[in-house]
């Protein structure tokens, strides 16, 4: 891409201040972001990776957030891989992407074949050139789907793009964010964007860090602003360290965000604004509710005018067969690898494949398309039946899912996560059974409960599911 006509990522935290005074607290270390302006964080002049196609693989979010301050505007692409990649699409990827460099935090990750080069992020950061922070590219970010069941796809951005969900960002001097995500995924990106653009310091999680430990260390670096999956949150609010944090402003993404644990954020952080979004790595940020209720206006649909060259006009949806569809400057520019089904229509609209219903002037989000339990021809979504289970006082958190039948093909199984100082079970059985009859049809009222003392998350942050 030619040179950009937009400030790089490295500007515009010099714009907000950011460069003089932000910090990114990793699990370990802290790095002021001061210390970039005269010296680098990477072991060769980044100057030597200008125009070059770089595939980011740390093993530690510090390291990869400081190599995009310093890459954007000089990489003609980056590519952002997530920790938890199976090794076995590497190759593919780098192939696809037409990788030049790696950029990993260890001399022991060095994926790729011959011909590519590698440079490893360390610190301390060491003197650089004040001419190797000249911007000459429009860098094109890489971001992968999470899907596990297949390989992910490769999803191209700019930071316009990324960034035009932020909006004008308000620089609060006191602002610390954090997120559950890993900032190489697309949630966790935009709030590391959302600091940056907003001059504040960020505490980044770790891979494989305790819930209570990351709780723990964001209190201590007095976090004003966290997202999360819901997942994220439920665990978070059955941790004993829930009560270590006093956010300000607590945003959920990435799942049904059910009214249950709005109303629990709510309660266990009274002084805290509690607000979810709804956005896709293609589609980008749709939209975010603080109104304190599930689901979103459906004045949010109608108000949409179809005409994107307007300039007050950011995104536009719309319900086509149940499905939410999006369109917007947003929207990411395509799919890296060729072959591979266009990102949007002809229309330019994104379908997110996320089902929506509407109730009175709401909309609520019923579950994934390609999840629905098909119980003797009847459609059930999963994400439905456990926003009851979920209401439950002594209920944790609920996975539902399907098991084979030989008669109606499916059956709706529910695995419950209760309280640990939780009554009799049988009792709490029941008392689901009972609320799942008065307000599903019978089709959707579990055949089978079973209580558990875990439920896997993936590292999206989201429940796993077979259709993830």
């Amino acid at each position: 891409m030619p040179l950009p006509n937009s400030p790089t990522l490295w500007q515009r935290a010099r714009a907000a201040g950011g460069a003089a005074k932000l910090r990114l607290y990793g699990s370990t270390e802290t790095v002021e972001l001061g210390s970039l302006t005269s010296h680098s964080a990477l072991s060769t002049d980044p100057d030597k990776l200008r125009g070059k196609a770089v595939l980011l693989a740390t093993a530690d979010q510090l390291s990869a957030a400081l190599a995009l301050l310093e890459l954007d505007g000089v990489a003609r692409r980056l590519v952002l891989c997530p920790p938890d990649l199976a090794a076995g699409y590497v190759p593919t990827i780098i192939a696809a992407a037409g990788i030049d460099v790696v950029v990993g935090d260890s001399d022991e990750l060095r994926p790729g074949g011959a011909g590519i080069e590698h440079v490893v992020s360390s610190r301390p950061c060491r003197p650089r050139s004040a001419a190797a922070r000249g911007a000459s590219e429009r860098t094109e970010w890489v971001l992968m789907t999470s899907g596990t069941t297949a390989a992910p796809k490769l999803v191209v951005h700019t930071l316009n793009t990324l960034t035009g969900g932020i909006g004008s960002v308000v620089r609060t001097p006191d602002a610390v964010w954090s997120t559950f995500y890993d900032i190489r995924r697309y949630g966790g990106l935009q709030i590391f964007l959302r600091a940056i653009q907003g001059g504040a310091s960020m505490v980044l999680s770790s891979a494989g860090e305790a819930v209570a430990d990351f709780l723990s260390r964001a209190g201590e670096c007095a976090v004003t602003h966290m997202s999360g999956t819901p997942s994220h949150w439920r665990r978070a609010a059955m941790s004993a360290a829930a009560g270590k944090i006093s956010p300000r402003y607590i945003r959920l993404s990435g799942e049904i965000s059910d009214q249950t644990i709005l109303d629990h954020l709510q309660r266990v952080y009274p002084n805290a604004q509690v607000a979810h979004a709804f956005a896709s790595t293609e589609g980008g940020v749709a939209f975010d509710v603080r109104d304190g209720l599930a689901g979103f206006p459906s004045s949010l649909v109608e108000s949409s005018s179809g005409d994107l060259a307007a300039p007050a006009v950011q995104v536009e949806l719309r319900i086509k067969d149940g499905s939410l569809q999006i369109r917007s400057n947003r929207t990411a520019l395509g799919y890296l690898r060729g072959g591979i089904v266009p990102l949007t229509d002809l229309e330019g609209f994104v379908d997110t494949g996320d089902i929506v219903e509407r109730h009175g002037g709401r909309y609520h989000f019923a579950g994934r398309r390609d999840g629905v339990i098909n119980v003797g021809g009847q459609k059930v979504h999963p994400e439905e039946v456990e926003a009851v289970i979920n209401s439950h006082p002594s209920v944790r958190m609920s996975l539902v899912r399907a098991r084979s039948n030989p008669i109606t093909g499916g059956i709706v199984v529910a695995e419950i996560m209760a309280q640990a100082d939780a009554p009799d079970r049988e009792a709490i059985k029941r008392e689901i059974l009972d609320e799942c009859r008065q307000v599903l049809a019978s089709y959707k009222v579990p055949a089978v409960i079973r209580f558990v003392s875990s439920l896997e998350v993936a590292a999206s942050g989201k429940l796993m599911r077979a259709h993830a």
